[in-house]
């Protein structure tokens, strides 16, 4: 059910496609070799990359459950893939799926993509899309098309993952007990953008971990 949800939403997205770029989340690296979800997220980002399908990737993730930083090791695979440097961006704050998203749509804002799609595993993405469409952020879904990924050669570049990894890294769970990390994966600790806020009953709630508008528009004067 949720490959066939997926292939439906991905038909979709390539209704709006190419985008300015597309959002994978983290997954953890052990340092050795990847992961299964490593392999499908990075070599579906890959795919979009070679199609057309976006200009850009971000990369999201921080260093959770082990020393290595998520996203650097990602961009380091999708490099060695071939995915051209200067079209790889990283978020390395995200330490919750949810903020995979946000952080990295904010990312993107920053860097004046206007186009942004969200690229994962049809797991994440049936639970993603969820979030996107409660505070309708404006993220297209171009998740993994399982019988195309079993088309394509899904072998392990080789890599140096050691510049990823973290200097005292703690792991999340030493962090956060499991109703916290529940809390995290809820979105329960993102600071939003007012702007980002459509509803007034999302600012009201979140109105102490806000950046209000009006900061917002201080900083870029400031800047400027």
């Amino acid at each position: 059910m949720l490959y066939r949800a997926a292939d439906k939403a991905f038909q979709k997205g390539l209704q709006d496609q190419p985008y300015d770029a597309v959002i994978v989340p983290g997954f953890p690296h052990n340092g050795q070799k990847w992961d299964m979800v490593l392999q499908m997220r990075i070599h579906w980002a890959h795919y979009l990359y070679t199609k057309g399908y976006t200009k850009n990737i971000i990369f999201s993730g921080s260093a959770v459950a082990t020393p290595y930083v998520e996203s650097k090791v990602m961009a380091t695979y999708a490099e060695a893939l071939g995915i051209t440097r200067e079209h790889i961006f990283t978020e390395e704050k995200a330490e919750h799926s949810t903020e995979n998203v946000y952080y990295s749509y904010r990312l993107a804002k920053e860097l004046g993509f206007s186009k942004i799609a969200l690229a994962t595993d049809p797991i994440q993405n049936s639970y993603m899309r969820k979030f996107i469409k409660r505070f309708e952020l404006p993220i297209g879904l171009m998740p993994t098309v399982i019988d195309t990924l079993k088309v394509l050669n899904l072998y392990e570049p080789k890599i140096n993952a050691e510049p990823s990894i973290r200097e005292g890294f703690v792991k999340l769970s030493d962090r956060e007990n499991f109703f916290q990390r529940f809390k995290g994966t809820m979105g329960k600790y993102i600071i939003w953008h007012e702007e980002d806020l459509k509803k007034k009953k999302h600012r009201r709630k979140f109105k102490d971990r806000m950046i209000p508008a009006s900061s917002e528009s201080k900083n870029l004067k400031s800047v400027q």
